[in-house]
């Protein structure tokens, strides 16, 4: 579902507000009248300015008693702001208005924490849900605010899509999804869209989804999302060059693991193994919105990781497109089997200038990174610096691991062009021998690879994040896609 709460925009906020929410800095100094004296008050709580830390105090309000929120911006960089407004819209739950006096600086990031944090998904009743509507309040806020509010809204389309159950949640579902999320042609950019339904696929040469999803009673699907800049055409008449990016998502939409069956502890939380295509979807409908001076091509390879008396056997070899042909050790490392297939086709036919893929892959990548860092490989230093800048900017922090050549005789078989897994035990390191396997179908193009299986679900109500999936990698994306650090 998408974010709830409402948003408006105001030059300033009214006096009499219910429940105002109002910054101090460093200095202690709030901005709003208060009837009482204001530094032994923040002096008394031992208030700091801290990003998240508020201070709560009644004031009157005629017959009645309103609430003022004096909340810290600590060095007001847009990680703190983003801290600062989830803290805000946390306190403000089930309230059916706050009114928010906006800090200075990173105005765009404090309403990105702000909805998040008020972000849920529920499928019943609901509890006590996030806060009815946010007015927030500063001069020229408004270009600031829309633009938060893009990106938190394509967020929680990527949560919602990672959410849904995948009683409901099928590839023909998520193709259905992902088309309703290409916006018209307008000012700022142009979109299109293209499925491939099993039959194409097969006629395609599409390998490796159609041997994950052979199992299932749902067909797999490929699905392109394809984007480019309103001024494209003037650009091209000029003899200028639109770059080109292809962005790769894996999108299982449920996996037991095949026949290498998961145990069920392992299973329960598989619904939201289509992530990285979820944040490709979430992205690609957000671009035209904001923008973005590029032109990119979003693949999702949607499949169901079932087990059946069809579905594909340890031992089997299958043909990747392209013709390279994979040896299946474990049908549990699906995920690289469909990406290949997209990285291969992008490489072959779209003739891209780089390409980034995302995934759920490895469970590895969890037990290295913990649940607070994505997974950065890449074979391209400037790409790889490019988006650990925009993970600094967005605060979804990225690591980069190595890409460790000599780790590459893990993925050789004795029967077919690549093993999907090593063979023996003698390498280890599962999250980067998958990185090296993907690899092999990018064609030698600059390329990076995203592991959020740690980061991808939140187990815990806190900050930005609500249990279940996190969207990580959409405010990664769109900052590296849009071109503009910091906010």
């Amino acid at each position: 579902m998408p974010i709830q709460t409402s948003i408006t925009t105001v030059a300033q906020a009214p006096a009499d507000a219910a429940l105002l929410a109002v910054p101090f800095g460093e200095d202690l100094a709030p901005r709003v009248e208060l009837p009482v004296p204001v530094t032994p008050l923040l002096e008394h709580y031992q208030a700091k300015g801290e990003a998240g830390e508020i201070v709560e105090v009644p004031v009157v309000r005629g017959d009645a008693v309103g609430r003022v929120l004096l909340y810290g911006v600590g060095d007001g960089s847009a990680a703190a702001l983003r801290k600062a407004g989830a803290a805000v819209a946390r306190r403000a739950k089930g309230r059916d208005a706050l009114s928010v006096v906006l800090p200075d600086g990173a105005r765009a990031a404090f309403v990105e924490g702000a909805l998040l944090a008020a972000y849920t998904f529920r499928i019943g009743e609901n509890g006590s849900g996030a806060v009815a509507a946010i007015e927030f309040a500063g001069e020229d806020a408004e270009a600031e605010v829309a633009r938060g509010r893009a990106i938190a809204g394509a967020v929680a389309l990527a949560r919602d899509l990672a959410n849904t159950p995948s009683s409901e949640k099928n590839p023909e579902w998520l193709a259905e999804r992902a088309l309703e999320q290409l916006a018209e042609d307008g000012p700022q950019g142009r979109t299109s869209a293209r499925v491939w339904d099993e039959d194409a696929l097969r006629s395609g040469g599409f390998g490796g989804i159609l041997a994950v999803g052979q199992g299932s009673v749902s067909p797999p699907r490929l699905i392109q999302l394809s984007y480019e800049p309103a001024d494209a055409p003037e650009r091209r008449a000029r003899g200028e060059r639109i770059e080109h990016y292809v962005l790769v998502g894996k999108g299982i939409t449920y996996d037991t693991g095949g026949l290498s069956l998961k145990p069920t502890e392992n299973m329960k939380f598989m619904k939201t193994d289509m992530a990285g295509g979820a944040v490709v979807i979430a992205v690609l409908g957000a671009l035209a919105g904001l923008g973005a001076p590029v032109r990119v091509t979003g693949l999702i390879a949607a499949a169901e990781n079932s087990f059946s008396g069809s579905a594909q056997r340890p031992g089997d070899v299958i043909t990747q497109y392209g013709g390279r042909t994979v040896e299946v050790l474990n049908t549990d490392a699906e995920g690289r089997l469909v990406m290949a297939d997209a990285l291969a086709y992008a490489d072959a036919e779209l003739d891209p200038d780089l390409m980034v893929d995302i995934a759920t892959l490895t469970g590895a990548i969890g037990i290295a990174l913990g649940k607070g860092l994505g997974a950065l490989f890449a074979s391209d230093d400037g790409l790889a610096a490019s988006l650990d800048e925009a993970g600094e900017a967005s605060g979804e922090r990225l690591w980069r691991m190595p890409l460790i050549d000599d780790y590459v005789p893990a993925l050789e078989s004795a029967v077919a062009d690549l093993a999907n897994i090593e063979a023996g035990s003698a390498y280890g390191a599962g999250s980067i021998t998958a990185a090296l396997f993907l690899r092999e179908f990018t064609g030698g193009r600059p390329w990076a690879h995203l592991d959020i299986a740690g980061v991808g679900r939140s187990t815990a109500d806190e900050g930005l994040l609500t249990k279940g999936a996190t969207g990580f990698g959409v405010r990664l994306l769109l900052e590296w896609l849009t071109g503009r650090p910091g906010r």
